[in-house]
Order: C-alpha cells, then sequence, then structure tokens
C-alpha cells in the first residue's frame, strides 16, 4: 500500500497560489493578514484625513492619552514577537519542549498588552471620555480597539499551534503574531506621539 508524502501533497495543494505558495504556511493565512493590513491602513488613512482637517481637537486630545502606557505596551509586544520567533526557531531545531516555553511567554506577554490596555481605557472611561466624546477619541477607540481584538485573536492562534505544532502552524502562527506588532508600532506613533 502506498503511503503519500504529506509534504509533497502540501505542495502541490499549495502551488496553485502563485508567489504566495512560496511564503511559509498556509497561503489561506496569507490573504487574511494582507487583507487585515489594508483594513488597517484605510483606518490610519482616516486617521491622518481627521487629523488634518481637525488638528487642534487631535493636539488637546493626543495630550490626554497616557504615552507611558502606550510606550510600556510597545515594549511588550515588541517582546512577544521575539518570543514567537524564538518559538519558530526552537521548533527548527527540534525542540519541542522551549518551543512551548517561548509560545508561553509570547501569550503571557500579549495578555499583559491587553491588561495595560485595560487599565488605559477605564483611565479614560473614569474621565468621562468615551466613543462619542469627539472624532479623536471615536478613532482611538475604534483603532485601538480593532487592535486589541487581533491581539486577542493572536493569542488564539499561538495557543493552537503550541498544542498542533508544526513548522508550518509556528511559522504562520508567528507571521500573524508579527502582523499584530506591526500594526501597533505603526498605531502607537501615529496615535500617540504625531503632531
Amino acid at each position: 500500500m502506498h503511503n503519500p508524502d504529506p509534504i509533497a501533497e502540501t505542495t502541490s495543494s499549495q502551488s496553485g497560489w502563485g508567489a504566495l505558495s512560496r511564503l511559509p504556511g498556509n497561503p489561506m493565512m496569507w490573504v487574511l493578514i494582507w487583507s487585515e493590513l489594508v483594513v488597517f491602513g484605510v483606518f490610519f488613512i482616516s486617521f491622518a484625513i481627521a487629523h488634518i482637517l481637525q488638528p487642534e481637537i487631535f493636539r488637546q486630545s493626543q495630550d490626554g492619552l497616557n504615552r507611558f502606557l502606550g510606550g510600556i505596551n510597545t515594549m511588550v509586544l515588541i517582546t512577544s514577537g521575539f518570543c514567537a520567533a524564538m518559538a519558530v526557531t526552537s521548533e527548527q531545531k527540534g525542540q519541542p519542549k522551549v518551543m512551548r516555553l517561548w509560545i508561553s511567554a509570547a501569550v503571557i506577554l500579549g495578555c499583559i498588552f491587553l491588561w495595560v490596555k485595560y487599565l488605559e481605557y477605564a483611565e479614560k472611561f473614569a474621565q468621562g471620555i468615551g466613543l462619542e466624546t469627539n472624532t479623536f477619541y471615536t478613532l482611538y477607540f475604534l483603532l485601538t480597539g480593532f487592535h486589541a481584538f487581533h491581539v486577542i485573536f493572536g493569542i488564539l492562534i499561538l495557543i493552537i499551534v503550541a498544542w498542533k505544532n508544526n513548522i508550518e502552524n509556528l511559522e504562520i502562527g508567528a507571521t500573524f503574531w508579527h502582523m499584530v506588532d506591526l500594526i501597533w508600532i505603526i498605531l502607537f506613533p501615529l496615535v500617540y506621539l504625531l503632531r
């Protein structure tokens, strides 16, 4: 009886994806990642246009943001991305226990990010600031909330790929997590710092 080669089957099933078939992981996840980047790109452009149209409201509102917590969250996500990359490296070296430790660290840091974001939101809500306060805060809550949703989704993906670990799953899980990092690295200066 012939035993089919799963790697050959995966390669042949992905060959119809063109350039995407050469990327690590499942091409469908790359379609998702690129579509998410487009959606965030539209959000970023909308934010920039609104900033140009209402510069004083945006300046005053930015002054009310907690840049310290935003900076902490930036470091937390960058470190978490490093942990996800190290998990892939550990799996490539045939070290599944070490891989799970790195993934666990990435997940814990993702949870810390969400906790810090909760503290930031709680601070705003306690001041009576919400979605309806002004254009800046509408976009602030939509952008950071949409990103937080992606952090939650990314954490779930990391947990799944640690459980169903193979190099393809880990690579695509880490790639999604790096997309979440990249979006925050653009979002943080755009929303918190740029004048």
